[in-house]
């Protein structure tokens, strides 16, 4: 797992500067789920960088758009896109806009206004049913997100139609925009909610390779499968975990020195 070790340090360390560079927000709820982004991308979908359009790929949706850099960093880590595009992001008619947009090579979807992410992945899974295609679609969410009945609307409809081939990854860091899920609006019991919802339900340590690896691959009976995936937001920069105020602040410039030398020394 050691490449995967490295593949999230890059990913960490690119978002980080470009949330520098753009003075924009959300820069850690987009490290929480670097370690998810590097599992999915550095050793379980099928892609093909030369042909973000190859018609057997499997499909990768951010449902919380916001934490776009993390995905931007991937791209361009993998080969997508160019690594020194990743300067124009949050710039004038630049692609790499601050929410996820699918003009980025690469990106299958855009999303902002959240609960859109996992409805729209159902419809992909659905279709490779129909078209007998053996791709899967993986939509990344934040806990907060799970508080639109769209979500739960989609799970229901991809349990009924048995969606084995779909995966939704819960990124549950215990915290949104300005509070924590338990104040603002519980979620627990997670698991069995999703379970009575017709659900395989694994839950991992959101920052451990192997356990995401491992839940990742496992084998689904007829029902979607939905990895809750503990996480701490901010994950890497000790000043930001666990921290409300980074879900909008930026990193100044002695700030953003001061994280990049914490992660180079992890």
């Amino acid at each position: 797992m050691k490449d995967l070790e490295k593949l999230s340090k890059n990913i960490r360390i690119n978002a980080l500067e470009m949330v520098n560079k753009a003075n924009a927000s959300h820069i850690a709820s987009a490290l929480s789920i670097v370690d998810i982004m590097s599992v999915l991308y550095g050793s379980i979908m099928h892609y093909d960088v030369k042909n973000p359009s190859y018609k057997d790929r499997d499909r990768f949706i951010l449902s919380k758009g916001h934490g776009c850099v993390a995905v931007y960093s991937t791209l361009a880590e993998i080969g997508f896109i160019n690594k020194e595009d990743l300067t124009t992001y949050g710039d004038d008619f630049s692609w790499l806009m601050n929410h996820i947009s699918h003009k980025v090579s690469g990106v299958e979807f855009s999303t902002g206004a959240l609960g859109h992410g996992l409805p729209f992945g159902v419809g992909k899974s659905l279709a490779a049913k129909i078209q007998k295609k053996n791709y899967k679609t993986y939509v990344l969410l934040s806990d907060g997100e799970m508080d639109e009945g769209s979500n739960w609307e989609a799970l229901m409809f991809a349990a009924h139609n048995r969606l084995d081939n779909l995966v939704a990854i819960i990124d549950y860091n215990k915290l949104q925009s300005l509070d924590s899920i338990e104040n603002t609006l519980g979620l627990e019991p997670l698991n069995s909610k999703l379970s009575a919802f017709g659900c395989q339900v694994i839950e991992v340590d959101g920052h451990n390779t192997e356990e995401i690896k491992s839940a990742l691959i496992s084998p689904q009976d007829k029902k979607p499968k939905v990895i809750i995936a503990h996480t701490v937001k901010g994950k890497g920069v000790s000043y930001m975990e666990n921290s409300v105020e980074w879900h909008y602040k930026s990193p100044s410039d002695e700030q953003l020195k001061e994280a990049l030398e914490e992660i180079n020394n992890a």
